[in-house]
């Protein structure tokens, strides 16, 4: 299985004085490789906690827990590699979900039944920004699917969806997840679901 390079991170920051400077270039300190899904890597890049951004000289917020969501009212930037589906995954995946969604801290976005399109069915009240860096993707809905390549860029909507890999080879692909919320019609039709 293709592995992908390391990512670097490079952090810049002020002087007291007020010039810019690069406060941390390196690996990134939070890489997870999921336990209940062998081979998808969980890169952690940084994350905001408010918006505005508060602007400081410290703290390194992607050094926190494995989260899947953004802090309420912010952003997570992270990389996930995505490792071949597998007639094994797909028979068997369903059932270690409960274990995979809490390990990335939201056991509840699992939304997985017996009759869903995909074992990694879920939902978070957010607006992710999907890239893919290298490979190839499904994007699974309720209702609905669609194959990306390596450009494709995916506005995902607080909506039920799963990534599926059937391309036989590793993707990586690159999210920014903007803390949301749905309003109240969509948060109705959810709730009756």
């Amino acid at each position: 299985m293709t592995s992908f390079p390391p990512i670097t991170r490079i952090v810049t920051g002020h002087t007291a004085d007020g010039k810019s400077i690069i406060s941390e270039q390196g690996p990134l300190p939070t890489v997870v490789e999921i336990e209940a899904i062998p081979g998808t890597i969980f890169h952690e890049v940084w994350s905001t906690s408010e918006s505005p951004v508060l602007i400081t000289r410290e703290g390194d917020p992607s050094r926190s827990p494995l989260v899947l969501p953004p802090p309420p009212g912010g952003t997570r930037l992270r990389f996930v590699d995505i490792p071949p589906d597998t007639e094994d995954f797909l028979k068997e995946g369903a059932s270690r979900m409960e274990d995979a969604f809490a390990q990335i801290g939201d056991k509840g976005a699992s939304t997985v039944k017996q009759d869903s399109p995909h074992p990694l069915m879920h939902r978070t009240e957010s607006i992710d920004y999907g890239v893919v860096i290298d490979g190839e993707m499904t994007l699974v809905l309720d209702d609905g699917e669609v194959l990306l390549k390596p450009g494709s860029v995916v506005i995902q909507r607080g909506t039920n969806h799963a990534w599926a890999n059937r391309s036989g080879k590793m993707c990586r692909m690159l999210f920014v997840l903007v803390s949301g919320r749905y309003e109240p019609s969509i948060a109705e039709s959810l709730a009756h679901r």
